[in-house]
């Protein structure tokens, strides 16, 4: 009698502490549904087939879509918006092969997240697509001259076929933090569009301009222009004195054939700031 009364004492003592463990192990975390904003619940989802470009710096310089590695002169990784970013310097840059996918394009997004302090020595140049035949790149985004504590002035300039388009956007609070910089180009309307964050912050609209064609597009740049780099690319022969380089972080680059949304644009930016 006592042999089976301590048997039941044993049994009623595993079954509390087996679940009193479960209970404690159990996580409603992952019974939640995934976070989902318009139909995505990750980047990788919005216009997957139109990515052409992809570079996420986690500890090199690929081009996640193409495979194709660039090289660093002078830059180094560091912590950045997600995992590590690209951290540049003075006469610091990163430059690659383009891909016969980026070359080609006839419309574009190119989207990217940056922190940098002022542009108090010169230009500063983003994002490049040389052109080898003309002072100017194929594409070029960059930080002007003549912007403020306040206010940064910030241009695009693409090249088609010999023609050039110059979009002039001013963006507020730009200095020393994480902010998304997306700029869009639709050959149906001729339209570039500057968004910051998500929301569109200006249009230029060059008439009859059209489906792009770059011309000797050989290399892409981050963190200067063409004619920063060494050897200078173009026809300027030589770095410009009113010219500089990239000495904040840029992290999370990607590159599409095709215009964005400004649905798709802002629910990419939401879901980087959640990691997604």
């Amino acid at each position: 009698m006592k042999n089976k009364y301590w048997k039941l004492i044993l049994l009623t003592f595993t079954a509390g502490y087996l679940l009193s463990s479960c209970y404690k192990e159990f996580d409603p975390k992952t019974y939640a549904p995934p976070f989902t904003i318009n139909g995505f619940s990750s980047v990788s989802q919005i216009k997957h087939d139109n990515l052409v470009g992809y570079w996420a710096f986690e500890g090199s310089y690929i081009d996640s879509v193409s495979k194709t590695a660039a090289t660093g002169v002078g830059t180094s990784f560091v912590n950045g918006f997600e995992g590590q970013a690209m951290k540049g310097a003075l006469n610091g840059y990163v430059i690659g092969d383009v891909s016969n996918d980026i070359a080609n394009m006839h419309s574009f997004t190119v989207s990217y997240w940056i922190n940098t302090p002022i542009n108090a020595v010169g230009t500063v140049g983003t994002v490049c697509i040389s052109r080898t035949d003309d002072f100017w790149g194929n594409l070029d985004m960059y930080y002007e001259n003549g912007g403020t504590a306040a206010t940064a002035i910030f241009k695009t300039h693409v090249n088609n076929n010999g023609q050039s388009a110059v979009a002039t956007a001013r963006i507020s609070k730009p200095w020393d933090t994480w902010m998304n910089v997306t700029v869009t180009y639709d050959e149906t309307t001729s339209s570039i569009i500057t968004y910051i964050n998500g929301s569109s912050i200006g249009s230029f609209k060059q008439t009859n301009f059209g489906p792009l064609t770059f011309q000797n597009a050989t290399n892409i740049i981050f963190g200067t222009s063409q004619f920063q780099t060494t050897p200078s690319l173009g026809t300027a022969g030589g770095p410009q004195t009113w010219a500089s380089y990239l000495t904040g972080m840029m992290d999370e680059v990607r590159i599409y054939n095709t215009v964005l949304t400004p649905s798709e644009i802002s629910t990419m930016v939401i879901l980087q700031g959640k990691g997604k």
